[in-house]
């Protein structure tokens, strides 16, 4: 008997809407599932660790696996580049693990279009304010930037199949969890049929 292949999830928003947290806690809870590690040009922040939050590489080294053909999506956000390493999310679902992807949504968009099966979950603001509230909480810069990038992210949303609004983390986590839980159950029911 073939193993079932794993479900690919990639989850995005606008920055500071709180994407890490909800994954993060449901890779707590799901031993199913295991996180596709990004590689970034962006210096670390004190609270990130290389190898598990992202893999801090140079531009030169990013653009050496750009040419190996070695992303399944990559973007330049902010000036910086981000990427999703190929070979490691593909070995993954091949194996039967479920892959969940914090990336942004033209990423998002991008390996939709590249890998049909994935599913997008789409993390929303309750506001604008509160979005400005939380990214000043986390000390980001070029707010204003990011501000503007916001209503171009929520204007995509009607693409991802599925929209979860963070107004509070539980609630939220809640609504994630359960629409994980659904399109497992809906798999699980054809593969049996």
């Amino acid at each position: 008997m073939n193993k079932a292949k794993g479900h690919l999830f990639v989850v995005s928003g606008p920055s500071g809407v709180g994407k890490s947290t909800l994954i993060r806690r449901f890779l707590s809870e799901d031993k199913k599932s295991v996180f596709s590690v990004s590689y970034t040009t962006r210096q670390k922040r004190p609270n990130e660790i290389d190898g598990k939050d992202y893999y801090f590489v140079d531009a030169e080294t990013f653009k050496n696996i750009i040419k190996k053909n070695g992303f399944l999506e990559w973007e330049n956000v902010y000036t910086y580049f981000y990427g999703t390493p190929k070979k490691e999310v593909l070995e993954m679902l091949n194996s039967g693990k479920d892959v969940v992807l914090d990336i942004d949504v033209k990423g998002a968009l991008s390996v939709k279009s590249r890998y049909p099966d994935a599913f997008l979950i789409f993390i929303e603001p309750p506001s604008r304010n509160e979005l400005k509230r939380r990214l000043l909480f986390r000390g980001e810069k070029e707010i204003e930037i990011r501000l503007k990038r916001v209503e171009e992210e929520v204007e995509k949303k009607g693409y991802f199949d599925y929209t979860v609004i963070n107004e509070n983390i539980d609630e939220a986590y809640r609504a994630f969890k359960r629409i994980i839980e659904k399109i497992r159950e809906e798999r699980h029911g054809k593969d049996n049929s």
